[in-house]
């Protein structure tokens, strides 16, 4: 199988965790979208969904999927999303569309957190593409400094609204080049003015 039919293959496997009658967390990137597409075929069975992005939510509304602000949920079963990376302990890199803040809220908001993933995404260590960096905005530039004085020469998104963007919802990004390796991660999220940089699940299914 290639790589896209891999990615439909595991999109449309996780259909079998979209709890019927209920809204469902949707996460950013290629594999949810190919989920969504899914998704649209059972849309009649479902309240309606949650959305990680702009982008998710636009893909969604064009399925004719109604779309619930997270404000006006109480309950959601399941999150559904893929990862840019994954090891064989279950750790996990998340975020590298530039959405992971509101990814781990939606997450954190669901009963499950279901990770679609197929076998191109399993890598023995973590890290092998530049980790984006969500940064409060006043915060910028000393972030910048702060990553720099620990190695990290960061470069600067300059697409605005978009997966990946300078300002997606708001939220200014920087792309770290290499990984961050154990003995920095302390270092690197004690730096005040960065929100969320990499994703850890211990049980994802």
């Amino acid at each position: 199988m290639t790589q896209d039919e891999l990615k439909k293959a595991v999109a449309h496997a996780a259909l079998d965790y979209v709890v019927e009658g209920k809204i469902v967390g949707v996460g950013t990137g290629s594999t949810a979208r190919l989920f969504i597409d899914a998704l649209a075929g059972m849309k009649d069975r479902i309240v309606g969904a949650v959305a990680s992005s702009e982008d998710t939510r636009q893909r969604l509304e064009g399925h004719g999927i109604k779309v619930f602000d997270l404000n006006e949920v109480d309950d959601l079963p399941v999150y559904i999303d893929g990862a840019d990376e994954i090891s064989g302990e279950m750790h996990m890199i998340k975020g590298g569309g530039g959405a992971l803040t509101r990814e781990k809220i939606v997450a954190a908001v669901a009963q499950k957190f279901v990770c679609i993933v197929d076998s191109s995404k399993l890598v023995p260590v973590l890290g092998r593409f530049p980790l984006p960096v969500e940064v409060i905005p006043m915060a910028r530039a000393y972030v910048a400094r702060e990553l720099a004085r620990c190695g990290h020469a960061v470069d600067v998104f300059e697409q605005d609204d978009r997966p990946g963007g300078l300002m997606v919802q708001g939220i200014p990004l920087f792309r770290l080049p290499r990984a961050v390796v154990a003995g920095e991660i302390e270092q690197v999220l004690a730096t005040p003015g960065i929100r969320l940089h990499l994703g850890k699940t211990a049980d994802p299914e």
